[in-house]
């Protein structure tokens, strides 16, 4: 059964990294659909974002923007309490934040390229940022209430699906994030039997962290924003409690650890 079938009242979602890119297109399609109450926009800059402005100005008040930095705690400790002032619980939580290639970071290709700053900002973003977030918005997600957790993944982050090798910051934070996910999962069955988590990989996306690779992906493999979004959101959809804990390609294939 669809999670929107499962819901017994509108729904209340929350989408990190809301500003631009897959995470702008995620807030632009909930909020076309009737189920959905109100989106929570959640981003370092959010209320400079041009997208989130102009859907601000078609829907009122059922989006809400917020600029909150995910790498800090504290803002996330702060995000937590206002929006339990506000929700009595949440039924989506969406976190779309990832870094491969931005400040610190970098896309190694050999062991010589590593560094102390570049693993940490990797695994800042990439790990840490999605699974703090859940631990603060936890009180709104546990309960008896049908809601699903999803963080964007990839698929270098899979061990067992790695023979080319490179990226090791972003291949092994992200294979960090697979197991946070994956660990919350089985607290979360505790916590709410009808949660689920899941790591979910959109495929290659036209967006600010892929675009000095695109030139190697063929035009078919590319992405926009707003297919991804909808590939994902029909993930989110299909899997519940059974599936929690696992791991998804955009178009429906399992992906191994």
């Amino acid at each position: 059964m669809h999670l929107w079938d499962r819901l017994q009242e509108p729904a209340n979602a929350l989408v990190c990294g809301a500003s631009r890119g897959i995470g702008l297109a995620l807030v632009e399609q909930l909020l076309q659909r009737e189920e959905v109450a109100g989106v929570w926009a959640i981003a370092r800059h959010a209320s400079e974002s041009p997208g989130l402005t102009e859907l601000l100005e078609r829907h009122g008040e059922r989006l809400r923007c917020l600029d909150v930095d995910a790498c800090d705690e504290q803002a996330l400790s702060r995000l937590a309490v206002r929006l339990q002032d506000c929700l009595p619980r949440l039924h989506l939580l969406l976190c779309t934040t990832g870094v491969l290639h931005d400040g610190a970071a970098s896309a190694e290709k050999g062991l010589a390229q590593l560094d102390l700053p570049g693993l940490q900002a990797a695994f800042q973003t990439n790990a840490f940022a999605p699974i703090l977030l859940l631990k603060h918005l936890l009180p709104l997600l546990r309960g008896r209430h049908p809601c699903t957790i999803a963080a964007l993944s990839a698929r270098v982050g899979s061990i067992g699906d790695n023979r080319l090798g490179g990226w090791y910051s972003y291949r092994a934070s992200k294979a960090a994030l697979n197991q946070l996910l994956h660990t919350a999962s089985i607290e979360l069955a505790r916590l709410n039997p009808e949660a689920c988590v899941l790591a979910l990989h959109p495929g290659t996306t036209a967006t600010e962290l892929s675009r000095p690779f695109q030139r190697n992906v063929p035009a078919d493999k590319l992405f926009s924003p707003a297919f991804a979004a909808a590939r994902l959101l029909e993930q989110v959809e299909r899997h519940g409690p059974p599936q929690s804990g696992s791991f998804w390609a955009w178009d429906g294939q399992p992906i191994e650890w």
